[in-house]
């Protein structure tokens, strides 16, 4: 047997320790932890590029489906292809409907809740779990101007009737009633809202043209069933010292130049069953420079509101001759914003009421003037009073 060098030299009695061979890696750790994380990334990015899941990300609530138990007497329905139709369900059955618990467990909590459905279905249940919406804008009832889209009739339908908010009308001619217009909103989201949210469907709401977003607003206000106007700016009688706004109607200006300037703020929004002043003390009071605005108005189908604040304000008379629904305001309701004098302009809108029949408050979005408003109203028809929408009032105004 050969013998290595290393074996002549080692000592007798001794073993020879051979080196080990180290195996070494063909990478180090750092790039194979490189390695690993980037087909992470890749297998990551394939699943969100070709798995179709919408909602992925997003929480998830489990439904269990459980069928009601037949009521005693009651045969079960079979559900097998060949099952016959249910006509031989009771009579008791078909009344009340079959219906189904529902197990709703949130994806977050794990809180369960169990809610009973009826078999007519979601649609009809919310239908009457819910308030009755306002209508909803009408593209028939628009027509395109320089500025957007603007009121019109069509097919004999007006605006007014179409955005009217709903009321017991007979009723309401039985009774002496009251309106309340809430005014100046549009400009503040958080005001508007307030008033939209606090105050009482019933209750008119009005908007000037000037907020960054009226649209969303006013929208907001129909979906709370509460009838709107448009406020239209127009000339006081120290303009330019107290200017409304951008575009207001003015005395100095031709008929033409005005309707242009109508048109732009009617464009503002839409669902609007009229309009109403907005300032304008003189403006109101100047027959040749509200004629042509009151008959453009009522062409378009719209009614209009005075505010009341110019006694020798033309709107009645123009408004009467174009046949134009229209009432004019008796009182403002906060002119003074206190509670007291608050109180008492409410307690004499009252009074006028049941004299008249008819009486009709404006007032601006204040808290203190939503706060009362809302608390005088709780008690309106314990005095033999009921609150109607403007419409309701201009209505009853003209056949009365």
């Amino acid at each position: 047997m050969a013998e290595t060098a290393d074996d002549l030299s080692t000592p007798l009695g001794q073993k020879t320790a051979r080196a080990k061979r180290r195996y070494r890696l063909p990478f180090t750790g750092t790039q194979a932890l490189a390695v690993l994380l980037g087909l992470f990334l890749i297998a990551f990015a394939g699943f969100a590029i070709f798995n179709d899941n919408p909602l992925g990300g997003e929480p998830i609530a489990h439904i269990a489906l459980r069928q009601a138990t037949p009521a005693v007497g009651e045969k079960p329905v079979a559900t097998h292809p060949g099952a016959a139709e249910p006509a031989a369900k009771s009579a008791t059955a078909q009344a009340a409907g079959e219906q189904k618990t529902v197990t709703i467990i949130d994806g977050s909590s794990g809180a369960r809740h169990d809610v009973t459905i009826s078999s007519d279905g979601p649609d009809k249940v919310a239908a009457e779990a819910a308030p009755a919406m306002m209508a909803a804008v009408d593209p028939r009832l628009l027509e395109k101007s320089r500025y957007g889209m603007i009121p019109v009739v069509a097919d004999g339908l007006k605006p007014f009737t179409a955005y009217a908010a709903e009321a017991d009308r007979a009723r309401a001619a039985k009774m002496p009633v009251v309106a309340i217009v809430v005014g100046g909103l549009g400009v503040g989201a958080a005001k508007t809202t307030e008033a939209i949210m606090k105050l009482p469907a019933a209750v008119t709401l009005a908007f000037t043209p000037y907020g960054s977003d009226p649209t969303k607003l006013a929208e907001r206000a129909r979906a709370q069933r509460h009838e709107i106007l448009l406020q239209v700016p127009m000339e006081p009688f120290d303009y330019p010292d107290n200017d409304p706004g951008p575009q207001t109607l003015l005395t100095t200006l031709g008929a033409e130049q005005n309707i242009d300037r109508l048109y732009w703020h009617l464009s503002r929004f839409q669902g609007y069953a009229g309009i109403a002043n907005f300032m304008g003390a003189r403006f109101v009071v100047t027959d040749a420079a509200m004629q042509p605005i009151i008959r453009e108005a009522a062409k378009r189908g719209l009614g209009f509101l005075d505010d009341g604040l110019a006694p020798r304000s033309v709107a009645a008379t123009l408004a009467t001759s174009q046949g134009m629904p229209f009432v004019k305001a008796d009182f403002t309701i906060d002119a003074v914003p206190t509670l007291a004098e608050i109180d008492r302009a409410l307690a004499k809108l009252e009074n006028l009421a049941k004299e008249r029949g008819t009486a009709v408050g404006v007032a601006s979005a204040l808290p203190i003037s939503i706060e009362r408003i809302g608390v005088w109203i709780k008690a309106l028809e314990s005095h033999g009073i009921m609150l109607v929408p403007l419409t309701t009032a201009m209505l009853k105004s003209k056949s009365g």
